[in-house]
């Protein structure tokens, strides 16, 4: 994250980037891709590079976890990531127009999208929105920031976080994490 880091999305914003991708000419694609990043919290590299055996069972039906190898991720960092239910629905719609194997995200003319490619659809995506300061990263950041404010619920630590984004230090990790005012305040009143 070089200069300054990409916004997180607000549940409005991310709402708003799905509407959008489903009036666009492929639905099923661009709606997978928001999810990719927002509920998986993939980098654009990882989202280019994802395959069907990577998000599927040994019947070939979309499983419960990402199996993201080391060749697909940044730093060799690979790692499992599981399914969130709404991703799983839109991973299956979308095999069910994917007639071949291989890359699960597609240019328009059939080829594998590239990393610089999926980083400007997002760029794109979050200008025909006008929102500002959002890129590729922001559903990447959105996802780090839910799960760390979530993660205490889930019994889990911020470790667990730090896994799931493959992260090599969890001061990596916690830079992607924003601050919540109001939470910062029910705090101290909770003192």
């Amino acid at each position: 994250m070089l200069g300054q880091p990409a916004k997180v999305l607000g549940g409005n914003e991310v709402r708003c980037a799905l509407a959008l991708a489903q009036r666009s000419r492929l639905p099923a694609r661009n709606t997978v891709m928001i999810l990719l990043t927002v509920q998986a919290g993939l980098r654009a590299c990882e989202v280019a590079r994802l395959t069907w055996p990577m998000v599927t069972d040994a019947r070939g039906a979309v499983g419960t976890v990402i199996e993201l190898p080391a060749r697909a991720a940044k730093k060799g960092g690979g790692r499992r990531i599981p399914i969130h239910p709404q991703l799983k629905a839109a991973l299956v719609k979308l095999q069910k127009e994917t007639s071949r194997p291989g890359p699960i995200i597609r240019s328009e003319r059939g080829g594998a999208m590239t990393p610089d490619s999926v980083v400007n659809w997002f760029a794109r995506l979050y200008g025909k929105l006008g929102l500002k300061g959002c890129s590729s990263h922001s559903g990447r950041r959105t996802f780090v920031t839910r799960t760390a404010r979530l993660v205490a619920k889930a019994g889990g630590s911020l470790r667990d976080v730090q896994e799931l984004a493959g992260h090599r230090s969890i001061k990596t990790t916690q830079g992607y994490i924003d601050g919540d005012a109001l939470a910062q305040r029910r705090l101290i009143r909770l003192l």
